[in-house]
């Protein structure tokens, strides 16, 4: 056996693991490169100078970690077309940074390329090379919308082991096919996408498809698809989506075709669907059909579900239920048709639908009151009708739907007064979701409810100024939100005496007042737990709450205390929270120091402080903390350098705020390898030296890659985190949207030196501050470069030199301040530049519009009019004209000024 280990080593330790990268394999890519245009310079790792000989490291190359083989290619555009409605300077952009070219066949040296991806990029009408039908190993091709023309080669039919396929087109290529029988060869295929492939001559495409046993995805949209008649046997029994729309085929195809499909989750509807008679269920959920349901779909008197969520069905509301008022009607027990972009008022055709069960139509945009005849619908177990805008007050019928378990009809524009008449008979009710309406609720102090809530959202309610009684006998709640809800009263001890499974309590935005009590957690073990007591009156310590013993087996903890009035030092009790996730004590009166034992916190990736008068240096221990995404201390009272450990340990980090503290020192460089960084605000401190010129590998900053992870995304989903960046001068409040966020914020210090080239490669972001700090040199000439900037700001500097004609480029800029600096010559000539207020400009020496003409004028003669003698006589003239009229003026006003009588 010992020998057997030992010549494995041997033939393991022949591989070129050190160089990490085969030769012959090496030299391929370069000659690939050699052949395509790269305007945007994408493969600039592709190279043998500077440490760069390991092709396995190369952008876009992936290799086997063992053999060191080249296995994949990822060389799609990484920024795709924008639709019509996309900026004309993006979709610049999208064309700078295509590859351009042709194809080498030096990719057939790649015997173990199993992945393929040219996709987006621009190479100009030129065939599909045949060679890539010799790469045999390829399991995933991808060259969809690149730009490739004329006929789609055979060869591809020696493909054996794939199992992706897209081809799609752009419509202005001319990329076709005559005879589809090469599909044959790809035995292996799952996902066919040839849309926008002029297929007009190939008639046998239905029957080739028949013929792939496992294709489970298929996309021939606006192929010309040829009328053919269906085969007698259909075998696409694998397909889970189909689109094949686009193509004059319907009348066709028919009933018999429609049959085969029927398990497919995306097909454009159509009249066919009245053929399906015996059907029972009809589930679309989730892909991308269009409508509307046509009025054949009231033959189908078997159905008992029908689920379209998610479609584009936008037809209005009354449309479809008079359709399904047939026969459909009688036995249906499930109707799904939220998000299906429907409009109108609900009518008293529901009434018809007297087996209903569930009845889902949320996320769309009917209007209009609740029908009364809602209350007939007596074996309602489920009613959703949230995120519409439904208007006026809850029907009293709604008390006869006794078999109710979820009542869902948040996020409307409803109101009027909620009392027992309308909820007390609903026994079997479990959720009741009713958030964003402006409802009054009305009822006796020593009401007990019928029902066991588990699930009880009352967010913007007027619920009165105390908590009601009845809350306490609801012992299975595990959901509650009464934020906004009008409360004044201090929290009652009975309100954590709720259950074991008590996962989320959202009290915000009231006016509660009072201490904060210990808070038994430890009965929530292994849930996660989102306590939410922002926005309100609280005061005193944290301790009662923080030092509160917990048990170690206790789930995921979410604790949001921002906006209220606590004062204080931070408790040293983190051992506790070992679980806690974010903490957000924002905007309260806290002090002391950040203390070393919040290194426990292991599993925090956001902590929000600012707004307190902390003091104190950030501790070291904090680099514990290496999962953090988010970090606000700023508006504090914190001091010493900004730690470089920060860069080395908090590798994740998104948001790294420390506005308006004290810090001093350079900014250090090590903060710059954090790739993920989008926000970095460091306003406010006095802080000096020169921006680092490692700005560039601010990755997340230079190119949008979704630099977020699962942890924050979990996050925002629970509904408490919220960021709070400075854009264009106003504090703005970002959530779900936060992934889209790029700003710089360096304003307020006392930096020196020039703006740093490599900030223009940073082509994402959106908001560059730098102004009130000692910056000279000039603006960088490439900073049009930076296309997504919104707002630019380097007012109060000592900048000199030109505008650059480049700015004219930045066509999303809405916020612009370059005044008092040293700049001088004419601001150059675009619909943006000219249409910020002349104010944006003051404080310098430039000509041209915003500015007054007179002004330009002398800023014109000041610069000597163009170098000729002309400019000099005029400003000797402007000097004597202003020398004689200020003699003049003093020799009638100096008398009065010294002799007041």
């Amino acid at each position: 056996m010992s020998v057997l280990l030992v010549l494995l080593f041997l033939s393991l330790a022949t591989v070129n693991i050190n160089e990490g990268c085969i030769e012959s394999e090496r030299q391929a890519l370069l000659m690939f490169k050699h052949d395509v245009t790269d305007g945007a310079n994408r493969l600039s790792s592709w190279s043998l100078h500077h440490g760069h000989g390991d092709c396995c490291q190369w952008d876009g190359v992936v290799c086997d970690n063992v053999t060191s083989h080249v296995l994949e290619l990822h060389l799609a555009n990484p920024r795709p077309l924008l639709d019509d409605y996309g900026s004309d300077a993006k979709n610049e952009a999208t064309e700078r940074s295509k590859l351009r070219g042709k194809i080498n066949p030096s990719l057939l040296k790649l015997t173990h390329l199993s992945y393929l991806n040219l996709s987006q990029n621009g190479f100009g009408g030129i065939p599909i090379p045949d060679f890539i039908g010799s790469i045999e190993s390829l399991r995933h091709l991808d060259l969809s919308k690149a730009g490739f023309a004329s006929l789609v080669p055979n060869q591809l039919r020696n493909l054996s082991s794939l199992e992706y396929l897209n081809l799609r087109a752009d419509i202005e290529d001319n990329l076709y096919v005559t005879d589809l029988q090469w599909l044959s060869g790809l035995s292996l295929i799952k996902h066919l996408d040839l849309s926008d492939v002029d297929l007009a001559q190939a008639s046998n495409w239905l029957q080739v498809l028949n013929a792939l046993p496992f294709l489970k995805n298929l996309y021939l949209s606006c192929c010309q698809l040829p009328q053919v008649p269906p085969p007698i046997h259909l075998k696409l029994s694998s397909l889970a989506i189909v689109d094949l729309s686009a193509n004059d085929i319907e009348n066709s195809l028919g009933g018999s075709i429609f049959h085969g499909l029927v398990n497919m989750t995306s097909f454009k509807l159509s009249s066919a669907i009245g053929n399906m008679t015996s059907a029972i269920n009809l589930d679309l959920l989730d892909n991308e059909l269009e409508g509307p349901i046509p009025i054949t779909m009231g033959n189908l008197c078997n159905l008992k579900s029908i689920i379209f969520s998610d479609l584009n069905l936008n037809q209005d509301v009354s449309t479809i239920l008079a359709v399904l008022s047939g026969c459909v009607s009688n036995q249906l027990d499930k109707l799904d048709l939220s998000g299906c972009h429907l409009s109108g008022q609900l009518t008293n055709q529901l009434r018809n639908f007297k087996s209903l069960k569930e009845l889902h139509l949320s996320g769309n945009s009917v209007s209009g009151p609740i029908p009364i005849s809602i209350g007939e619908l007596s074996s309602l177990r489920v009613l959703k009708l949230d995120q519409n805008q439904l208007k006026g007050q809850l029907p009293n019928s709604i008390e006869k739907l006794t078999n109710l378990e979820i009542l869902d009809i948040s996020t409307n524009l409803l109101e009027g007064v909620v009392s027992k008449t309308h909820i007390g008979n609903l026994s079997k009710l479990k959720v009741f979701q009713a958030s964003k309406n402006s409802f009054v609720l009305r009822v006796s102090p020593d009401w007990i409810p019928p029902f066991e809530i588990e699930l009880l959202g009352l967010r913007s309610w007027n619920v009165g100024s105390m908590f009601h009684l009845w809350l306490h006998s609801q012992k299975h709640l595990r959901y509650l939100d009464i934020s906004g809800s009008r409360i004044s009263d201090s929290l009652p001890g009975w309100l954590w005496n709720f259950s074991s499974s008590f996962q989320y309590l959202n009290l915000s935005h009231n006016q509660i007042h009072g201490q904060i009590p210990d808070i038994p957690w430890a009965m929530s073990v292994d849930s996660v737990i989102d306590l939410n007591m922002s926005n309100n009156n609280f005061s005193g310590s944290l301790s009662p709450l923080l030092c509160y013993k917990l048990k170690e087996t206790m789930g995921t903890v979410i604790l949001n205390l921002g906006r209220n009035v606590l004062s204080g030092g931070i408790p040293d009790c983190w051992l506790n929270w070992q679980n806690l996730q974010v903490i957000k004590l924002s905007n309260n009166r806290l002090n002391g120091s950040i203390l070393s034992s919040m290194r426990t916190l292991q599993s925090i990736v956001s902590l929000h402080l600012q707004k307190n008068h902390l003091s104190g240096e950030i501790p070291l221990s904090l680099n514990n903390c290496t999962d953090l995404i988010i970090l606000d201390a700023g508006e504090n009272e914190l001091h010493g350098s900004i730690p470089r450990w920060i860069g080395d340990s908090l590798r994740k980090l998104v948001v790294l705020s420390l506005r308006s503290n004290k810090f001093s020192g350079y900014i250090p460089d090590k903060l710059c390898t954090i790739g993920s960084l989008q926000v970095l605000d460091l306003v406010d401190n006095n802080l000096i030296g020169s921006i680092p010129r490692r700005v560039s590998k601010f990755q997340a900053m230079a190119k949008f890659n979704g630099s977020m992870g699962t942890a924050i995304s979990y996050v925002i989903g629970a509904g408490t985190f919220v960021a709070t960046i400075v854009m264009k001068g106003q504090m703005l409040e970002f959530g779900t949207n936060l992934n889209l966020v790029r700003s710089m914020d360096l304003s307020n210090n006392k930096l020196s030196g020039e703006i740093p080239v490599e900030v223009t490669s940073l082509f994402e972001l959106q908001t560059l501050n730098l102004s009130h700090n000692l910056l000279s040199g000039t603006i960088p000439d490439r900073i049009g470069e930076l296309r997504s900037l919104e707002s630019v700001d380097f007012s109060v500097n000592k900048l000199s030199g030109s505008i650059p004609e480049s700015m004219s480029y930045l066509t999303f800029l809405s916020h612009l301040n370059l005044s008092f600096n040293n700049l001088s010559g004419v601001i150059p000539s675009s619909t943006q530049l000219q249409s910020f207020d002349s104010s944006c400009y003051e404080g310098n020496q430039l000509c041209g519009l915003p500015l007054p003409q007179q002004h330009s004028a002398n800023v014109a003669i000041h610069n000597g009019g163009g170098g000729n003698d002309y400019g000099f006589e005029m400003e000797w003239f402007y000097f004597g004209m202003l020398y004689e009229f200020g003699m003049g003026f003093w020799s009638v006003f100096a008398p009065v000024v010294i002799n007041r009588r």
